[in-house]
């Protein structure tokens, strides 16, 4: 009885282990190949979308212990737009990812980004090998795969912690940093360089590790951890809250006038915001409509009309 009863608690040790040492993303992936001709064979997309699933949600990104509904819920969309070869393809890669707001069945989210410079090399059932030592690997196209994929997966992490404690995500932006430094190179290889544009994987990583920038990670997490987290116990504090979030990042583009991580930050939030100030005081409304119509101009006309 008493060696049943050892037994009993090792496999018990050994589930709470597993449970703890899970990874850290559930990310869905999904790889569209309508533009790509028929001669390709199909079933190659499917195990690239399978592969690509196995890299992110089986590899272990961080030295924390995750449970499974710690995870973050995040996706992958790849989009092949074109292939230079059987196995050479040109893609666009639109990441999203979301938090869970505190004591709410609501996700905001903290990423989502389309990257248009997306071009690797995939052989049907070769392994996705990522080096953070030798992050270029053995030949630029195929670790251009693995690199653009890792360098999200840092951001994703980065994002999050920031949300959760002031400068968390430090140690993530610095690893998504040290792949842009050793990224692989090419000539069709094109998003890890300053030259390669205004908006693209060099500059977001350069803004989030910009010591000059430090108020952009007050402004995330005050946004979310002292704003959005806090709406369940007291929503006109939890609004003041995001209103300094906003104030945050007003004052840092007074500073740093288009800068990449301030769209980052603010695309795709319209509706969310809105929703925020939808029953808050006139005041807080007035501030809130004054602020946003400078750091979200495209939509200045929409928060006026809504949150009128």
């Amino acid at each position: 009885m008493l060696i049943k009863n050892k037994l009993a608690f090792i496999i018990v040790l050994i589930l709470i282990s597993k449970t703890l040492a899970a990874q850290e993303l559930q990310a869905k992936v999904t790889v569209l190949s309508n533009r790509i001709s028929n001669t390709t064979d199909r079933n190659l997309f499917t195990t690239l979308q399978t592969a690509i699933t196995n890299f992110i949600n089986n590899r272990r990104w961080t030295g924390d212990a995750y449970t499974s509904s710690e995870k973050i819920i995040c996706n992958f969309l790849i989009n092949i737009e074109s292939a230079t070869d059987p196995n050479t393809f040109k893609a666009t890669l639109t990441v999203q990812a979301a938090r869970p707001v505190y004591n709410a069945s609501y996700l905001s989210p903290i990423v989502n980004y389309k990257d248009a410079d997306f071009t690797f090399r995939y052989i049907q059932f070769q392994a996705l090998d990522f080096n953070e030592n030798r992050v270029q690997g053995t030949d630029p196209l195929p670790a251009n795969l693995t690199a653009v994929l890792a360098y999200y997966v840092y951001i994703i992490l980065g994002m999050d912690y920031d949300s959760f404690g002031p400068k968390g995500g430090a140690p993530f932006f610095a690893k998504a940093q040290n792949i842009v430094n050793n990224a692989p190179e090419g000539s069709d290889i094109a998003g890890w360089r300053p030259f390669d544009g205004l908006r693209n994987r060099y500059w977001l990583v350069d803004n989030l590790n910009n010591n000059r920038y430090n108020v952009i990670h007050d402004a995330f997490y005050t946004y979310f951890r002292n704003g959005l987290d806090k709406m369940y116990e007291n929503e006109e504090s939890a609004r003041e809250q995001v209103i300094q979030a906003l104030n945050y990042w007003n004052s840092f583009n007074i500073e740093n006038p288009n800068t990449m991580v301030l769209q980052f930050f603010i695309q795709n939030r319209t509706q969310e915001l809105i929703q925020l100030f939808k029953t808050a005081t006139p005041q807080q409304k007035q501030r809130a409509i004054e602020l946003l119509q400078k750091i979200d101009i495209a939509n200045a006309a929409t928060y006026k009309q809504a949150l009128k």
